[in-house]
């Protein structure tokens, strides 16, 4: 048997995983596309929830429950 003969199995079966791989990256791909996901991109953006309260009624509710306590944690900087 020559080398030629004795590596060829194992060429094709190289061959075929390529392919398959190949096959399955783009099948992945064509299923986003179906469902509609977009490509993670880079930046995250974050949305308030419509319940979350504005930076101006947090201080106020912060000096209001403060009041008294150990000047530290949530509290630090509101104990007037």
């Amino acid at each position: 048997m020559s080398v030629h003969t004795r590596t060829r199995p194992m060429r094709v079966a190289l061959i075929l995983l390529v392919l398959a791989t190949a096959g399955l990256a783009q099948a992945a791909q064509a299923s986003k596309a179906r469902t509609g996901q977009k490509a993670a991109s880079g930046s995250v953006r974050f949305i308030d929830a419509p319940s979350s309260e504005s930076p101006a009624a947090r201080e106020k509710r912060l000096r209001r429950e403060c009041q008294g306590r150990v000047n530290a944690g949530a509290c630090l900087g509101h104990t007037r």
